[in-house]
């Protein structure tokens, strides 16, 4: 059975920040998730959490300027000292808020910066971080995004993704694959996901183009769903999509797939 996980960070956000979990149980949604929550309370968040009987699928690790358009902090050589700030920061949230996974987003380095040694230094980084979330049980993913709506993205498909894993060599890194941002690469959702569903850590999905609820662009949602119920995954499939209009009104997706 698919476990359906929201991102409230693009999802119900008719609400103030800490009502959305609610928001979310009231929905039927058993776990969510959130970006970046570090300008929260983490008492009031873990009580907004887990006072509704909330999992929590994954946080990001703050991705320094990339979220303002910038390069980011975990392939950039020189700002070392601040990726490991950010995973300082975000293991204490994650030892309160007790995520299943972290997810950590590669950026854009600039056209002007050597590709190897990107690899090489998130490689480097994400060693780091597998080794300290280990330490409190939480995974590490990381997401190919596309190059569409964010150009120059350095990891853009799963095979950049494993390349990079392979580089770091540590067991606790997995791929949080991305249903629309593999459409909007035209790479085949379903056949990506059966080949690498051993290397696959979490799920999320909007439909492509938009980037809205499902049945809103092209993607067929009935194959690749039941790809992943029938498949051996057994993490959280997370909604990460802007709703086209009020969030609760555009659930019909859930009944049909929830079982």
């Amino acid at each position: 059975m698919l476990r359906f996980s929201a991102n409230l960070s693009t999802m119900f956000r008719e609400f103030p920040v800490l009502e959305r979990p609610g928001a979310a149980a009231r929905a039927g949604f058993t776990a969510v998730e959130m970006q970046f929550p570090y300008d929260l309370d983490l008492n009031d968040l873990a009580a907004a959490i887990t006072g509704n009987n909330l999992g929590l699928s994954v946080l990001n690790v703050p991705a320094g300027d990339f979220p303002q358009g910038g390069e980011g902090n975990v392939t950039i050589a020189e700002q070392r000292d601040e990726f490991r700030e950010a995973v300082a920061l975000t293991r204490r949230y994650a030892e309160k808020l007790r995520p299943t996974n972290v997810n950590v987003l590669a950026g854009v380095p600039a056209a002007s910066r050597d590709p190897e040694e990107c690899a090489d230094t998130m490689a480097e980084n994400l060693a780091f971080a597998a080794e300290i979330f280990t330490e409190i049980g939480v995974g590490v993913v990381v997401e190919a995004i596309n190059d569409t709506d964010w150009p120059g993205f350095f990891l853009t498909t799963p095979a950049r993704v494993f390349d990079v894993f392979d580089r770091a060599g540590h067991t606790n890194l997995s791929m949080e694959f991305d249903i629309y941002h593999m459409r909007m690469m035209n790479l085949p959702v379903v056949e990506l996901f059966e080949e690498h569903v051993e290397r696959i850590g979490h799920i999320q999905f909007a439909d492509a183009p938009g980037r809205h609820e499902p049945g809103t662009g092209d993607i067929d949602f009935d194959a690749v769903f039941d790809t992943i119920d029938v498949s051996d995954y057994g993490g959280w499939v997370a909604a990460e999509y802007l709703p086209a209009g009020q969030t609760e009104d555009g659930l019909g997706w859930m009944e049909k797939y929830a079982g």
